[in-house]
């Protein structure tokens, strides 16, 4: 889809209750820990431009009078702020993040994704029917604790079931930190329930697996149909992929809106504290076990165990936090023996090329 980023820079919006307009980079979401990062001659030399869409072929930089497309670069992804170097684009600085959303990649490779940066409000879609999936949610929402991020779920499709009362106590008993919000993608609902979120300069995204409605969110937002949307199918109530890159769109209200192709496969890593602080209560149950490396199993004096034998905790949410705590510590070392390895190689590699350079300058 093309899109028209002229509408970046109209007249407004304005800034929550004041009368004086915003600037281009603030509708940017351009905020004072990035201008803290800067010098004077940096405006001047260098200008701030916000990554707002990422190809294979370049990546889509925004900025006050800039708007162009520069090489792609594999530390930077949507969302990131960089100091535009006109003369040497690929070298232009990668300034420090808010926050940032990875995975590890898919398949065997050991490498880590990056999803995007800068991101103020994390919105976690599911459906009210066979795609809500407790386990996702909570590692959406360990992603988004430890990235520092503002989780929201959203549960879509409310409409097409006769009472989404449980749905919304299953997603409520995640995480009392999370707020859990239902409605109707289509029509005004997104833009009346998720107002408190979308606010002029904040960078919002839509996370989730496909079919659960985050074009239709954004284009619900945005009072276009300009986002191509596709049914689920209604066997299994999976959906197709219609997003194909991670873009950001500015919607009337001066948000800046991240909607994200479907993710079948997230694992995690680097998260520990994240999940710590999803299952806080699992931790704070630990801490009053007998034994400090009680597994939670059979031990005498099991805090945990006790807590399931009294109703207290569900024996299912103890299972999923051992899984993500294994996936994560698996996860973990296999990168950081990963970086080991290249790091290693990297250094070989030096080394090699400068006892080249002596050879061939002893030999003249």
């Amino acid at each position: 889809m093309t899109r028209n980023y002229s509408d970046f820079f109209p007249s407004g919006p304005k800034t929550g209750g004041s009368d004086q307009p915003i600037s281009s980079l603030q509708k940017l979401g351009w905020q004072s820990q990035f201008a803290q990062q800067l010098s004077a001659d940096d405006l001047t030399r260098t200008p701030p431009v916000r990554v707002v869409e990422v190809h294979r072929n370049g990546l889509h930089v925004l900025g006050d009078r800039t708007d162009q497309t520069i090489p792609p670069r594999p530390d930077v992804t949507v969302g990131d702020w960089l100091l535009l170097d006109h003369i040497h684009l690929a070298s232009s600085r990668l300034l420090e993040r808010k926050s940032l959303l990875k995975r590890r990649a898919p398949g065997t490779d050991r490498q880590i994704q990056l999803i995007a940066a800068n991101i103020d409000t994390a919105f976690i879609v599911s459906s009210c029917n066979q795609d809500f999936n407790i386990a996702r949610l909570e590692r959406y929402i360990a992603l988004c604790f430890e990235a520092e991020i503002e989780p929201v779920v959203v549960l879509t499709k409310s409409d097409l079931v006769a009472d989404p009362a449980d749905f919304v106590r299953q997603a409520e008993r995640v995480s009392a930190l999370v707020p859990v919000v239902t409605l109707d993608a289509r029509g005004d609902e997104p833009i009346a329930k998720l107002a408190d979120w979308c606010k002029a300069g904040r960078t919002v995204a839509f996370l989730g697996s496909s079919g659960v409605g985050k074009s239709t969110l954004t284009n619900a937002l945005s009072g276009s149909d300009a986002i191509e949307t596709r049914a689920i199918r209604e066997d299994d109530a999976k959906g197709r992929h219609t997003t194909t890159r991670r873009q950001l769109h500015l919607v009337p209200g001066g948000c800046l809106v991240l909607d994200t192709p479907g993710m079948r496969e997230l694992q995690l890593a680097d998260v520990a504290a994240g999940i710590d602080e999803l299952f806080s209560d699992l931790n704070e149950l630990a801490a009053s076990c007998r034994f400090r490396d009680c597994l939670h199993q059979t031990e005498p004096g099991c805090a945990v165990q006790a807590a399931i034998l009294q109703g207290q905790l569900d024996a299912s949410r103890l299972q999923r936090w051992r899984k993500l705590k294994s996936e994560e510590a698996f996860n973990s070392s296999s990168l950081a023996e990963r970086r080991s390895k290249d790091k290693t190689f990297g250094k070989m590699v030096r080394r090699i090329m400068k006892d080249k350079g002596t050879r061939n300058w002893g030999d003249t």
